[in-house]
């Protein structure tokens, strides 16, 4: 007996696209079999009713043989013989009727009454569990609607629970009635073939049967293929009962799960998230723009395919194309105060499409899953293995020293940065330093410090009252007397994103390690806040100012100044090592990393610009030479790089085009 296909029923509780795609074939196919037995009945009920009208014709023949007899002819004498010939054949009709009438009762019960019971019973109750299923489905996407518009802040317990308890009962509801609907499906294979062959059973039994008793015309040969036909009907039959019970078992098996499955975010306090995804399929809401102020949101199923964001509605064949997720960034955003929401943003910084998860975990492993395919793991020859070392060696490799938790409300967030650190993590991780490299330039499991430059709230907070304590040398301008008579003052908008010990400034490459490493980190802790600080480069040193109280948070050496170098695709970071002496008589290296609001290579120009100020000025042949060679502006400023300005520098305190004056 060939196999008979099967829904499973393991797959009912997830309902995904493939799963309904494949309960379409099946409806596709019990609908045929609906037609087609409609029109089989038909055919039946024609040839028992052509059997019910011979035996209402052979009775008819039969009176009307005898009523021969009764006929007042005018001339019918001399009849006698032929009326008694009548008589014989009225006999022998009336004998005929009881074989028709016989075979009609036969035809009833044997062909024409399985099929309609058939129809009636098994093809009724698909219909019937199809339309259950329809309606638990939608109450269980209106549960899930209103579970999505549950508010993120200030949120009734009560009406959470309530709303929490309605989905699960919708969604067991709906699971109940999949069960059903799908055992009733497979069951339906098995019953067609048996409804098929069953009546054409009756029918040749009846037509044997009814031969038989006016004469032999079936052989020996036609018995016994019906007899074997009879067996395999038999074999189905009991092959049907098996597999209803195997059915009923695991029907049962699935349905004893904790009530905990059918409620989403049950999890919400200590979610177990997978940060190694490099795959993530499941149900999200779209946040679709409707007009210039209103926003819709549907819910879709999502996969990741390779490098690609998939969509798939409910009911369509395959998925298509949302989001390329190479290069991109994703991060947690506030959205219409819904929950869980995370958006995509594409290479070059546009605003991608915003989704919602359903649960904190969800939301969690779908931005893990995204950041992991954006740096093209997929690509390696294990990217579950190369994902799992990244993010091993990421949490073990970052110590985070930051104030930002216990003060959030002192920070702006930028999302300039989050782009940056998102997309950036994935460009760095693709420099041509190896691991082993790495290990040579910055020790393994080195700390990261985040927060050198405190917020001006924070810095008048400490100092409110009493003279500040100074751990990083930081002093108010005026104590710089060489800010006024330098040659060179440049300054630039940057916002500081890490600082980390490294081993050596005999190359560049351990700033662009350094990046990746401060970028890796801020991306996995969910470090987005900056603070803002203008870097002033003279002629002598670099100093980090504070933009709202002008006080220099941190002051650096040119000549301490070892390496400097901007990132060589996002032309917005730039780095540079500082050598600084210790109390045992050695010297530490320490590698700062900043965001410019201008080009990196700016801040780098100005850097060595000050630093052959400073090898040249006890030369002033050699000093007149250098300054004649940098050009000058109308107003008799020096113009850095030749560049124009720049309109993405946001700061009115920041000498635009990269000037400096002698």
């Amino acid at each position: 007996m060939p196999a008979v296909d099967k829904l499973l029923l393991e797959e009912a509780l997830q309902d995904s696209p493939q799963t309904r795609s494949l309960l379409s074939v099946f409806e596709e196919d019990a609908a045929t079999l609906t037609d087609y037995t409609n029109q089989l009945l038909q055919a039946m009920q024609r040839v028992y009713g052509a059997q019910n009208e011979m035996c209402l014709a052979t009775q008819q023949l039969s009176k009307q043989l005898l009523a021969y007899e009764k006929q007042n002819f005018a001339l019918g004498k001399g009849d006698e013989e032929v009326i008694s010939t009548l008589h014989y054949f009225s006999k022998v009709v009336d004998e005929l009727n009881v074989l028709h009438t016989e075979l009609a009762k036969q035809l009833a019960d044997t062909m024409v009454l399985p099929i309609i019971q058939f129809r009636e019973k098994d093809l009724t109750e698909v219909s019937t569990l199809k339309d259950l299923f329809g309606l638990a489905s939608n109450e269980h996407d209106l549960s899930m609607a209103k579970y999505s518009r549950l508010p993120k802040k200030k949120e009734n317990e009560k009406v959470k629970t309530d709303v929490v308890k309605e989905v699960a009962a919708a969604r067991r509801k709906q699971h109940l009635s999949s069960l059903q609907y799908y055992c009733a499906l497979n069951a339906l294979q098995y019953r067609k073939r048996v409804a098929m062959m069953e009546p054409m059973i009756g029918f040749a039994h009846g037509q044997i049967n009814f031969f038989k008793k006016g004469a032999e015309m079936f052989s020996q040969s036609m018995d016994s293929f019906l007899s074997s036909v009879a067996d395999m009907v038999q074999s189905i039959q009991v092959e049907l009962e098996a597999e209803a019970e195997k059915m009923r078992v695991s029907q049962q098996e699935l349905l004893s799960v904790e009530e905990s499955v059918y409620a989403p975010d049950f999890d919400v306090a200590a979610p177990q998230i997978n940060r190694n995804l490099i795959q993530k399929a499941g149900y999200l809401n779209l946040r679709n723009k409707t007009g210039l102020v209103t926003t819709t949101w549907e819910r879709l199923y999502f996969f990741t395919q390779g490098g690609n964001l998939m969509c798939q509605p409910r009911g369509a064949v395959a998925g298509g194309l949302i989001q390329d997720l190479d290069n991109c960034s994703v991060m947690a955003v506030d959205c219409e105060d819904r929950r869980y929401c995370f958006q995509i943003t594409t290479p070059n910084g546009k605003s991608g499409i915003i989704l919602q998860a359903e649960s904190r975990k969800e939301n969690e492993e779908w931005i893990c899953a995204i950041n992991n395919i954006s740096r093209q793991i997929y690509l390696t020859d294990n990217p579950e293995a190369v994902a799992i070392k990244l993010n091993q060696t990421a949490l073990q490799a970052v110590t985070p020293i930051t104030s930002f938790g216990k003060k959030p409300e002192s920070s702006c967030p930028s999302q300039n940065l989050r782009n940056a650190e998102t997309e950036d993590d994935k460009i760095v991780s693709q420099a041509a330093v190896r691991a082993d490299d790495a290990d040579e330039l910055i020790a393994p499991g080195t700390p990261i410090q985040f927060d050198i430059v405190l917020p001006a709230t924070e810095f008048l907070d400490q100092n409110r009252g009493s003279r500040r304590i100074n751990p990083f040398g930081e002093t108010e301008d005026e104590t710089f007397p060489e800010a006024e008579d330098s040659l060179l003052q440049q300054m630039f908008v940057v916002r500081f994103l890490g600082s980390m010990a490294v081993k050596t400034d005999n190359t560049t490459e351990v700033i662009y390690e350094a990046m990746r490493q401060v970028l890796a980190a801020r991306a996995i802790h969910n470090i987005f806040r900056t603070t803002e600080s203008h870097l002033m480069v003279t002629s002598q040193t670099l100093r980090l100012i504070d933009p709202q109280t002008q006080v220099t948070r941190a002051n650096f050496e040119l000549t301490s100044i070892t390496q400097f170098a901007a990132h060589q695709e996002n032309k917005r970071l730039v780095g540079f090592v500082v050598r600084t002496p210790e109390s045992t008589g050695g010297q530490s290296l320490s590698t700062y990393v900043f965001e410019s609001n201008s080009e990196g290579e700016k801040i780098c120009y100005a850097i060595n610009l000050g630093k052959e100020i400073i090898a040249v000025q006890k030369d002033p042949e050699a000093l007149a030479q250098l300054m004649l060679s940098i050009p000058l502006t109308n107003d008799g400023k020096y113009v850095l790089l030749n560049d124009q300005p720049d309109d993405n520098d946001g700061s009115p305190n920041e000498n635009r085009g990269a000037e400096s004056e002698a």
